[in-house]
């Protein structure tokens, strides 16, 4: 598993705009300026986050992007599982995988499973509002 920098970047927009949500809609092109993301890129990151009710979007004159729930609302492990073809750490547990010819003798099928459960729980332990929190620590971490 590696994110990609569209998750990464997804990370890095909502959390930009859980830091200015009391600013109302904020426009692509601020918070493109603000993580020195490309409009192009940013545009297609956005769109799939609206898409999925995460943002809401206003076209126009003081239009712009902004969080639909509060930051402590938001896991990262939501996020990225949007963002991502799958989080998996091998191919038979990415969701819709067809069953294994070898899952009967498959030795090391535990191991994976339970990788899986370990990311999945580490990455729903976080959230945005915790992300927000600049220098801080957590579970012994740096966030």
């Amino acid at each position: 598993m590696m994110i990609s920098t569209k998750g990464r970047y997804a990370l890095r927009v909502l959390i930009d705009l859980a830091e200015h949500q009391t600013d109302g809609y904020i426009p692509l092109k601020t918070i493109a300026e603000r993580q020195g993301i490309s409009e192009k890129y940013l545009e297609i990151v956005l769109k799939s986050l609206v898409k999925a009710r995460v943002l809401t979007g206003v076209r126009g004159k003081g239009g712009g992007y902004r969080l639909t729930k509060p930051p402590e609302q938001y896991t990262v492990g939501e996020i990225l599982r949007l963002t991502e073809e799958s989080l998996a750490p091998v191919s038979c547990l990415e969701e819709g995988a067809c069953q294994c010819p070898r899952e009967a003798e498959c030795r090391t099928i535990g191991l994976w499973s339970g990788l899986d459960q370990v990311i999945n729980r580490y990455l729903d332990s976080y959230t945005l509002a915790d992300l927000m929190v600049s220098g801080g620590e957590r579970n012994g971490h740096r966030i």
